[in-house]
């Protein structure tokens, strides 16, 4: 006759995965990422645009730290044009902080996650 119920391996889909053993992994992975998570907020990173004409430093938390702007890029008559850069300038600083995050946190894929 055949064994009825219960799971292959006995240790129900863990493979014989002590279960003990895997919350403590979870737990030092989750530490593991919020040092990571830490470590990055308190990173700076910069993006210039026109030639260096503006520079932007947001935090790994993205929050813009500092926006310097040349004297000679400011033309009243073109504010649109300094606008533009300005834009372009932060979204590359935010695109350096998410490219920083993707190589920090990914490590750990975690589907969901990111």
């Amino acid at each position: 006759m055949a064994k009825r119920g219960g799971f292959p391996g006995g240790m129900g889909g863990f493979g014989g995965m002590n279960l003990n053993q895997l919350m403590k992994e979870a737990k030092k992975m989750q530490a593991d990422m919020e040092k990571s998570q830490e470590e990055l907020g308190q990173k700076e990173f910069e993006a210039s645009c026109g030639g260096g004409a503006i520079s932007v430093k947001v935090s790994g938390m993205k929050e813009v730290k500092e926006i310097k702007i040349k004297k000679e890029v400011v033309d009243p008559e073109d504010v649109e044009m300094l606008e533009d850069l300005i834009l372009t300038c932060i979204n590359e600083a935010l695109r350096k902080v998410d490219s920083a995050q993707s190589a920090s946190l990914g490590k750990y894929n975690i589907p969901g996650l990111m």
